[in-house]
């Protein structure tokens, strides 16, 4: 390795460090305390190892693994959108797209070309490790919110079926994943994590 990749490389891990200060909104347990993006990407990659055999389509659990650490990464710039944040939303895609190209191309061209392509890949959702990944997104996003007792949507007044439009993806994904989302509903709704509803 040449000096000079050497140094982007290590300067770009050096630099996504950031990720473990990029808060969410969802809270770690009840600890008062947010979950970050980094946080967020190392759970929903054990999801991933753990359920990979379970669904009825195969995936390549590595390449599934890369699409999962690289997702959220470019946050470092664009911030984290709330799920539910229907504004936030608006630009969310332009932010994101920015910050991709300013991220990756911190690297060496063809690991820019790589991570941006593995980014770009789980936006789209479209090949089947793009989509269980992206369904496993979602789903962790959920289970924090029932490991909290639903602390991030009670603050945001996110009642159950609001949280449909973010369990329709996994539920469309896989019998397993749908079943996944049921019990994760049953965990909601035994810790009373919705709000008060007047």
């Amino acid at each position: 390795m040449d000096h000079e990749r050497k140094e982007r490389i290590l300067d770009f891990l050096l630099f996504v460090d950031k990720a473990k200060t990029v808060e969410r909104a969802g809270y770690v347990g009840e600890t008062g305390r947010h979950e970050t993006d980094a946080e967020h990407m190392w759970h929903t990659a054990l999801w991933a190892m753990l359920l990979h055999r379970e669904i009825d389509f195969p995936v390549d659990l590595q390449h599934v693994l890369c699409l999962i650490l690289v997702h959220d990464l470019v946050e470092i710039y664009a911030g984290d959108t709330y799920a539910y944040d229907t504004k936030g939303k608006k630009n969310q895609n332009a932010r994101e797209e920015e910050a991709a190209g300013k991220l990756f191309s911190r690297l060496p061209e063809d690991l820019a070309r790589w991570l941006q392509g593995l980014w770009k890949e789980f936006e789209a959702a479209i090949t089947p490790e793009a989509r269980f990944a992206k369904a496993l997104d979602h789903l962790q996003g959920f289970s924090q919110n029932c490991i909290s007792k639903g602390a991030s949507w009670k603050e945001n007044g996110i009642t159950r079926e609001r949280t449909f439009e973010r369990t329709d993806l996994p539920r469309k994904t896989d019998p397993a994943l749908a079943d996944m989302v049921e019990s994760l509903y049953a965990i909601a709704d035994a810790s009373n994590a919705w709000p008060e509803v007047d």
